[in-house]
């Protein structure tokens, strides 16, 4: 850990050296902050549940507004990484729209129902439980913003890593309407279209957005028994629509009803087998996008939402707010964990999960005192049904067909009471205070089976097949059936000090919690794992001075305990895979943040993010029969490079022609392991490049953009599966399903893109 350890004290050098040239600067500057005149564009958040200037909120932040996404060619959430430091945000294994999020260690590894997320995601304010769909395109977006640190006090349960706020655009009161196309390799066609339509004037406006986004693969199955099926990997099929109603009686009540509604039918993705089969002759694929499959390609994640939003100001200092939501989603998925011709290990599955959520809110705003309170309440269910086809084990055992099926629902129902408050006691000197009480109730089911023969979840799942389950039910049984409640106060405490109009430096502490869970897979009626707890300290700057330099930065010390994971344990029957869910112990992380925005000229301007991070396990206990071994230099924490930075440069040229925007950026990643134990796969560091020239009509009309993403075309890892084990001389034995089953998945190789839109 020493190298992470001398990263982390010359970042922290960084950190101090702008902090005391701004606090020089900032001596000799009378003049305050002027917005109207700045280069620098003046960003409003709503990480603490009402609007702010970014500069002033005492939270490790990154807001990234619709025009920064248009003029980067963003189309979907996972690329925000870049701009956030110390963030993971990645397509998961297996799909397309599987969200793995982590932010400063933090995260979620296996996204089977009845897991929690450790970062959360929102769309407008309401939260998505579950991490299938949560790959979210870029439609018709006012702002992304990432909140770094646990944000357990105003968010609640599975924010302690941090949370991520997709913000979309409100009306502006007239009618507008905008095309947009996009073409790319891969025969990339994208169609979006937007609008609103005023339907009383200054009260009642329709809002609407929908998108057809079509790519071919990046790669294909070159499995030779796939006859009528669509062969694309990595390809992607989506369509999405949004509908608003916005109602404005008086000038002090609003309306807001938004519903939404994606359909992917991308197919199920492959991964690449970096060993040779040990039970098929196909040779490891030429490239890291080709695959094999002995299951069916189609994939589908449908989900669809609807919430209503109705806020009143009581008066000037009183106002209330009621977010009222329900979301649900249905996936069934194809995951062929071998990637061979072969079902060695198939795992075809379907999840169907559903939510409802409560918020009211009552806000007070004065000269000293800025308070958010509310209740919560939430009622998830979350479903799910697979089955582990194995026909081939190897040495270990050979059979005509083996399914091992495990289904069961995780739901759960949660309380909450909040209240966040910040007072300023001087004009410089502020102090907030939160505290966030939370009861749930978790209920949990687990059903199990062992059929010898090929099952598959539901009739007509490959041409031909019919589940009979009135002749399977015999073999199923309930091996959980339990609940467990679990109650929670988490607290934050914070201080600001305003040393001038163009900085401020603020220090806090917050705790949040993960959820307590039941194993899905469990094969006894073992007990739940606790929740998980994080408690994070920060010290911060947000300053800018000259109208023209922004320079944010955060140090923080995390410590993340009680946390949970699936050990694997020996069973005498072969057909048995005893997997078992406990909280095993505690790591910590120390890290620092640093973001410089910077208008060299009104024409041009550089953006610079460097994130730093020293993760480790200190304890992760395992009994041995007679007492305990801490086993903690075996693990490391996934997904969390040591090293993050972003440079980008923006460049605007006015011409008689139009607005011309070129800009270009390199996003650095360093080293970082794939899984927390066990771990085979390591990515090393690497770099990307991104290019784009951006051009608008002089009278706002028209615009387009031609965008080259990885322009070096690097290949890196973002997933896994890994079934084997490593011998001292480099070699491999095979582990389930009797093959050398180690698989990788990658992300984007270079693309390019060419968009064009009209408005009015």
């Amino acid at each position: 850990m020493e190298h992470g350890k001398h990263k982390l004290s010359y970042m922290a050098l960084v950190i101090a050296t702008a902090l005391s040239s701004n606090v020089a600067f900032a001596q000799d500057n009378t003049q305050g902050l002027d917005t109207s005149d700045s280069g620098l564009e003046h960003i409003e958040v709503t990480a603490r549940k009402t609007a702010e200037n970014l500069q002033e909120v005492p939270v490790a932040i990154t807001s990234i507004g619709a025009e920064q996404l248009a003029q980067n060619g963003v189309s979907v959430l996972t690329e925000l990484q870049q701009f956030s430091p110390n963030t993971t945000l990645q397509k998961s294994r297996g799909t397309n729209s599987t969200l793995t999020a982590f932010i400063r260690g933090v995260g979620q590894q296996d996204p089977l129902w009845g897991y929690e997320p450790g970062v959360g995601i929102y769309i407008d304010d309401v939260y998505m439980a579950r991490p299938q769909g949560a790959v979210l395109d870029i439609i018709d977006v006012e702002r992304v913003e990432v909140l770094r640190g646990p944000q357990g006090t105003l968010y609640g349960k599975n924010t302690i890593g941090g949370a991520v706020k997709y913000v979309t655009r409100k009306m502006t009161g007239d009618a507008e309407f905008k095309v947009q196309a996009t073409v790319g390799d891969y025969s990339r066609q994208d169609f979006k279209v937007s609008g609103q339509i005023p339907l009383i004037d200054d009260k009642l406006y329709l809002g609407f957005a929908g998108a057809s986004l079509q790519r071919d693969g990046y790669g294909e199955y070159i499995t030779s028994d796939l006859d009528g099926q669509d062969r694309e990997n990595y390809n992607k099929d989506v369509f999405a629509g949004r509908l608003t109603l916005e109602y404005t009686p008086t000038d002090d009540l609003f309306f807001r009803l938004n519903y939404d509604k994606t359909d992917d039918d991308s197919n199920s993705k492959g991964g690449y087998r970096l060993l040779p089969s040990l039970l098929t002759d196909a040779p490891v694929p030429d490239s890291v996008y080709d695959s094999y499959t002995s299951l069916p390609t189609w994939n589908k994640v449908e989900t669809e939402g609807v919430s209503l939003t109705v806020s009143y100001d009581i008066n000037d200092t009183w106002s209330v707010k009621s977010v009222t939501a329900s979301r649900e989603s249905y996936s069934p998925t194809n995951i062929d964990f071998d990637n061979t011709s072969l079902r060695i290990f198939d795992v075809p599955a379907i999840y169907d999960d559903e939510q409802f959520s409560q918020e009211f809110q009552l806000n007070y705003n004065s000269d000293k005192l800025q308070l958010v309170s509310g209740l919560y309440y939430f009622d998830g269910e979350s479903c799910g049904h697979y089955d582990a086809i194995l026909e081939v084990l190897g040495n270990a055992l050979t059979l005509p067909g083996f399914t091992a099926e495990k289904s069961g629902c995780n739901n759960s129902e949660s309380y909450a009471v909040y209240a966040q408050g910040s007072y300023d006691f001087t004009d410089k000197l502020s102090m907030t205070l939160g505290a966030r009480y939370t009861t749930e109730e978790k209920e949990a089911t687990v059903n199990t089976a062992a059929f010898f023969e090929t099952v598959y979840p539901k009739s007509g799942w490959v041409p031909g097949y019919v589940r009979d389950d009135a002749a399977l039910a015999g073999s199923i049984n309930t091996v959980l059936d339990d609940s467990e409640e679990w109650s929670r106060f988490t607290p934050r405490v914070g201080v600001e000090y305003q040393y001038s109009n163009d900085m401020m430096l603020f220090a806090s502490y917050s705790q949040g919690f993960k959820s307590g869970t039941f194993n899905p897979r469990a094969t006894t009626a073992e007990p739940a794992a606790d929740p998980e707890i994080v408690d994070s300290f920060e010290l911060g700057m947000k300053s800018e001075w000259n109208n023209t330099l922004r320079v944010n930065a955060t140090v923080f010390m995390l410590e993340h305990k009680d946390r949970q994971y699936i050990s694997v344990f020996p069973n005498e029957d072969l057909t048995v895979v005893d997997q078992r869910l406990g909280n095993i112990g505690d790591s910590e992380a120390t890290g620092a943040e640093l973001e410089i925005q910077y208008a060299a000229t009104e024409s041009l301007s550089f953006d610079l993010s460097v994130g730093v991070i020293d993760t480790e396990f200190n304890e992760v206990l395992t009994w041995n029969g007679t007492g305990y071994d801490d086993i903690s230099d075996d693990f490391t924490v996934s997904n969390t490079p040591e090293t993050t930075a972003n440079f980008a440069v923006n460049y605007d040229l006015e011409t008689d022609l139009g607005s011309f925007v070129f800009n270009g950026n390199y996003y650095y990643r360093g080293e970082y392991d794939l899984t927390e134990t066990g771990n085979l796969l390591t990515q090393d560091g690497y770099g990307l490049v991104n290019l784009g020239i951006n051009w608008y009509s002089n009278d706002g009309n028209w615009e387009a953009g031609l965008h080259m993403k990885n322009v070096t075309d690097e290949e890196y890892l973002v997933g896994t599966y890994a079934f084997v084990t490593p011998q001292d001389d480099g070699s491999y034995l095979p582990g389930t399903g009797g093959d050398n089953t180690l698989i990788g998945y990658y992300g984007d190789p270079q693309t390019v893109a060419f968009t064009v839109g009209y408005q009015f």
